[in-house]
């Protein structure tokens, strides 16, 4: 199938998808090509699982350290061998649809930029049904200002997420940093195969746990929200990195790239890169590997910038 263009002005797409096709677009184990939807999901599951107890076993840590009150709002900081001041911390936001994953489970990116002297941080939010979209932002948000305000000499905040994950650190260009009494000192973003317009999101069974009305999905949407910003809210010293698997559906595709072109229309240093031969959950578990190619690709930035 043809990634579908941009229809007349104010017709999405995905308005033109069938309810059958729209689920089978944004069901991402249905694409995946090298084992069953079942069994590739294990994998995910296994491998996040097992990197997550080596990084616990071989690198210095703080463990379920809250950065609120809720039960749920914690988070996981792992340390590079020479830990100063002054490090730079990547932050790392699972996926699930906003209702499945867990940090204890996402440590996947820890041990080869941590053997980089990057610091990782790998944060918690509330899931549905008991999480709302709002409530999750506002835990990202309050995740970051904790992390600024512990580490205030950092040399660089970065935050990756993964799917929902990626919608949710992408909600962080919006923010209104000053009613958090801290201006974070972001310097990137790795958005990897993430969904920046929740609108179709609304009319499929994902929606069941999430409750998400129209609205709900548009306040949240931050293709919707670039879109229509009318002051300029971009850092140019700021890099953004889109990123899609080769083997993600054309909706994803269609997702990623419109993102990044709203980006670069409102000025942001962005780029956009599809990762050639891995599916939607390849393209994140593969972060264990060092010489991955998204792996050097984040380590670059990161390393780059000073």
């Amino acid at each position: 199938m043809e990634v579908p263009g941009r229809g007349p002005p104010g017709e999405a797409p995905w308005k033109k998808l069938s309810k059958e096709e729209l689920e089978n677009q944004y069901s991402p184990s249905r694409w995946v090509i090298r084992q069953g939807a079942e069994e590739t999901l294990r994998t995910y599951s296994h491998i996040g699982d097992e990197a997550t107890k080596k990084a616990r076993a071989t690198r210095r840590s703080l463990l379920h350290v809250p950065y609120g009150d809720g039960e749920g709002e914690k988070l996981d900081i792992y340390f590079p061998r020479e830990v100063s001041a002054a490090s730079r911390f990547c932050l790392f936001f699972h996926g699930g649809y906003w209702q499945s994953g867990s940090k204890d489970t996402s440590a996947f990116m820890v041990n080869p930029l941590t053997a980089q002297g990057v610091a990782v941080v790998v944060m918690a939010y509330d899931l549905a049904p008991k999480g709302t979209l709002d409530q999750m932002v506002d835990q990202v948000t309050r995740s970051i200002a904790f992390v600024q305000k512990q580490y205030p000499c950092n040399e660089g905040l970065y935050l990756c997420g993964h799917s929902a994950g990626a919608h949710l650190a992408s909600m962080m260009f919006l923010t209104n940093w000053t009613k958090h009494g801290v201006t974070p000192n972001l310097k990137g973003f790795f958005l990897v195969s993430g969904i920046y317009d929740l609108e179709p999101i609304v009319y499929t069974t994902i929606n069941a746990p999430l409750h998400m009305t129209l609205e709900d999905a548009q306040r949240n949407s931050p293709q919707l929200l670039l879109e229509a910003a009318v002051t300029q809210l971009s850092d140019p010293a700021c890099h953004v990195l889109v990123t899609v698997g080769q083997h993600d559906s054309p909706e994803f595709h269609r997702q990623s790239r419109e993102f990044y072109q709203t980006l670069r229309r409102g000025g942001w240093n962005a780029s956009f890169e599809e990762i050639h031969d891995v599916d939607h959950f390849e393209i994140i578990w593969n972060l264990t590997q060092k010489d991955f190619v998204l792996t050097q690709m984040i380590l670059r930035t990161i390393l780059h910038e000073h």
